[in-house]
């Protein structure tokens, strides 16, 4: 397919006009980002035209705070990153501070973690934390950390006496034998009442927050903020962590390489991250922009 022909035309209005976009909120792996985790020149000009023609810039991902470097040049103007799929908003411009922290509650996790053993044995935890990640022995660490604790997930969610312990901002689940897809049914089947459950990785690697908690929640409490409706928001994604954005949004697209649930719920697509897919619509859109003014 050509580059701009693999892109699916907006949802329009019934009078026939397509709202004008104020904010673009952009997943990062897999979406904005190519497979060598780069921004490629095309994405940067792109970001930042956007931002001059108005449009506010949200990165909206499953990483953790300490893994925004790869974008921290990119955010203009408010300079804030929903991270950790919600679960925190982030000011890039200040050193990735906390602004908003959506915790979940430790015997909330206490209970995901019995149900998950209980339903998938084998399951091995991380505990996300504002200060870093701990895992139990025998969870696959995807990048060393020098600085975690290792020890039980009963251990590393007990609460401190002092009560001064570092809210936690997500569980990781992860199962060697099981599907992706398979562990994710299985999961919120077992412990869906208690938690969202959702995941990024082609891994069977689970992510869990507290209930309600979703990159769709926590951008909608952004958007209300800055008076910015969902029918004026442009939101772009590939994995089952971004469906919920994707609905909410009253523009969305899938990107090329995505999860056939992110294609079933956004109302577009775009061409793969590689291909610079999210480039490709903004262009668009400052294009049509332009071509509007008098």
């Amino acid at each position: 397919m050509g580059e701009d022909g693999a892109v699916t035309s907006a949802p329009q209005r019934p009078d026939g006009q397509t709202p004008a976009p104020r904010l673009i909120a952009t997943d990062l792996d897999g979406t904005l980002l190519r497979d060598d985790k780069s921004v490629s020149p095309r994405t940067v000009a792109a970001l930042a035209a956007a931002e001059e023609a108005g449009i506010e810039v949200f990165f909206v991902t499953g990483r953790p705070a300490r893994w925004m470097d790869v974008v921290a040049d990119h955010v203009h103007g408010h300079g804030l990153a929903i991270c950790a799929n919600g679960a925190a908003v982030v000011d890039l411009h200040a050193g990735r501070e906390f602004v908003q922290v959506r915790a979940l509650p430790r015997d909330t996790a206490l209970t995901v973690v019995n149900a998950l053993r209980a339903a998938a044995p084998g399951t091995s935890f991380a505990v996300e934390r504002t200060t870093g990640i701990n895992y139990e022995p025998n969870y696959p660490p995807f990048f060393q950390d020098p600085g975690a604790t290792v020890a039980t997930v009963e251990k590393l969610l007990h609460e401190e006496p002092d009560t001064t312990a570092a809210p936690v901002l997500k569980l990781l689940a992860h199962h060697s034998e099981l599907s992706p897809d398979e562990f994710l049914t299985l999961a919120r089947s077992a412990a869906g009442d208690h938690a969202s459950i959702t995941r990024s990785s082609p891994t069977a690697l689970l992510e869990i927050s507290g209930i309600g908690i979703s990159k769709a929640s926590t951008l909608e409490l952004c958007c209300a903020e800055r008076g910015i409706s969902p029918a004026e928001v442009v939101a772009f994604g590939d994995m089952p962590n971004d469906v919920e954005m994707l609905r909410w949004a009253g523009t969305s697209y899938a990107m090329g390489n995505a999860h056939p649930d992110v294609i079933a719920a956004a109302s577009g697509r775009t061409v793969a991250n590689n291909e610079d897919g999210v480039a490709v619509v903004i262009e668009r859109i400052i294009a049509e922009r332009a071509a509007a003014q008098p």
